[in-house]
């Protein structure tokens, strides 16, 4: 497995976490399997093998060489042959700029782009690849493509706003949240859910689990107690929550191979300074 991210370009760095390149060989016919952690929308582009995939106990999407995704509270289980990706993960304000509809009914969903009416302004992203591969043309296709796309966002310093609060260390309650971002409760309940997908309380509980479970992975994936945010009360409730956002227990999790994530997480922490897009910042990179 080879990764590399690409930072957006100065005028969609606000929009996007970043751009990144897989390429994955397996022997032939063989497929490696691993879990995707919550995350917010994606859009995904493949050349070679197409993944089958399913985000908690939803609808199972297989062979699309295209596929989109909301933000998501839920674990996506897939499996994926030799294949070369593209991936562009959007921020909430890149969902709101580049998707241009509220976010609350896509909140883990997963689809095929391209028999998906809402996506069809993104057709062009499959025809990046060329020939032979080519980081460096594909990105600047990319680019190209995401620079036709688009249109102003109303709301974009009150998201920003809330995203840059939603990230801050020690955000334990929905008033706290609400406070930081200088806004009423009601203002960020809807906010949250028109452009982040999820209510402000979910929000704040993806963002303490996400920080464990990246803590634990980077960490050398030992013992969980080490990694657990300072926010939960115990054992017990990391438990808890973690079973509810990947669908099992960290005990379970911890015994499957992540040959994917573990390296792909690594690698982006390394030179993105941030390990998963839910812990990025408005402008990019590391909270």
């Amino acid at each position: 497995m080879a990764a590399r991210f690409f930072a957006p370009p100065p005028d969609l760095a606000g929009y996007l976490t970043s751009i990144y390149r897989l390429d994955l060989t397996v022997a032939d016919g063989e497929t490696v399997v691993d879990w995707l952690q919550p995350e917010w929308g994606n859009l995904r582009v493949f050349s070679g093998a197409m993944p089958w995939a399913q985000v908690g106990t939803g609808e199972v999407v297989d062979k699309a060489r295209f596929t989109v995704t909301g933000p998501s509270s839920r674990a996506t289980r897939f499996a994926l042959g030799t294949t070369r990706m593209w991936g562009i993960g959007m921020l909430p304000l890149g969902w709101a700029r580049f998707v241009g509809r509220p976010a609350a009914p896509y909140a883990n969903m997963l689809a095929d782009a391209e028999r998906t009416p809402e996506f069809v302004h993104f057709r062009a992203l499959p025809g990046i690849f060329g020939e032979a591969p080519d980081d460096e043309v594909e990105m600047q296709r990319i680019v190209a493509i995401l620079r036709g796309l688009g249109q102003p966002v109303p709301d974009e310093e009150r998201i920003v706003r809330v995203h840059n609060a939603m990230v801050e260390l020690g955000v334990a309650t929905v008033a706290d949240f609400a406070d930081l971002a200088g806004v009423s409760v009601r203002a960020l309940e809807r906010t949250c859910r028109r452009h982040f997908g999820l209510p402000p309380k979910l929000l704040l509980r993806r963002q303490r689990f996400m920080r464990s479970l990246a803590a634990w992975m980077l960490g050398g994936m030992g013992k969980w107690t080490a990694a657990i945010d300072e926010l939960y009360t115990d054992q017990s409730h990391f438990n808890h929550e973690f079973h509810e956002f990947m669908g099992m227990g960290p005990s379970e999790y911890a015994a499957l191979p992540h040959p994917i994530l573990s390296a792909f997480m690594e690698q982006r922490a390394k030179t993105w300074g941030s390990p998963a897009q839910t812990l990025d910042r408005p402008g990019g990179k590391t909270a």
